[in-house]
């Protein structure tokens, strides 16, 4: 049986912790962020877990690969 192939923009955008959680980056922090407060910049560096066992699965199946990593 062969390979499954990644969707590489998922594997970029999604990391898995220790525990087996996954986890995302927040969305807007790549423009737009002058007018933006210090804390709420600050807060986009920072990832948030996914939410959601739909969600979960389909991130799942884009990147089977993930949790090895």
């Amino acid at each position: 049986m062969g390979k499954i192939k990644t969707h590489k923009s998922t594997s970029k955008r999604f990391k898995v912790t220790g525990s087996g959680k996954l986890m995302r980056t927040r969305q807007g922090k790549s423009h737009f962020r002058r007018k933006k407060p210090a804390r709420v910049k600050a807060q986009f560096m920072e990832m948030i877990p996914v939410e959601g066992k739909g969600i979960i699965k389909r991130i799942r199946r884009l990147v089977p690969y993930l949790k090895n990593k």
